[in-house]
């Protein structure tokens, strides 16, 4: 298998992408051609894990591109009440609480790699949600990934 595109997509090198392939296979989240996810697995760690081992707090307001309950997937669903959530970029088109993403290079996704940038903002309303957008946040994940879904309360 190759990482340069894996690299290349996350912002990463290709050595730090081999060796997190290589540890989603050791706790079972990757089959062990590399190739595969087993979504049942990943999908159980979003939920229960992944707010305690990547957890994020919201800091001060900067430009940023938008994530998380103000990414491009759930933030229709939701009320604007809040403040957006961002990673932040100096030439980001919002202003909000800034995270820190997950990958170095995540301002650049939307650009890059949109499906790739929805899917991550999903996963920062995991890290960052309140129950409603986790729920949501989960839902399309799940639906993402093609494992069960359960239902869900627009």
């Amino acid at each position: 298998m190759k990482f340069e595109p894996l690299a290349q997509t996350l912002g990463i090198s290709a050595s730090k992408a081999f060796d997190s392939v290589k540890r989603l296979i050791a706790v079972g989240i990757a089959f062990p051609d590399g190739r595969r996810i087993n979504r049942l697995a990943l999908i159980e760690f979003l939920e229960h894990g992944l707010q305690y081992v990547f957890p994020a707090s919201p800091g001060v307001l900067r430009q940023g591109i938008p994530t998380g309950r103000s990414g491009p997937v759930i933030a229709d669903a939701l009320d604007a009440g809040d403040e957006p959530l961002v990673w932040p970029c100096a030439g980001g088109p919002v202003r909000g609480r800034a995270i820190e993403p997950l990958v170095p290079k995540a301002s650049e996704l939307p650009r890059r790699s949109p499906g790739t940038y929805a899917a991550l903002s999903l996963v920062d309303s995991l890290r960052t949600g309140r129950a409603r957008e986790r729920q949501l946040a989960l839902h399309a994940l799940r639906q993402r990934f093609g494992a069960p879904t359960g239902a869900v309360h627009l």
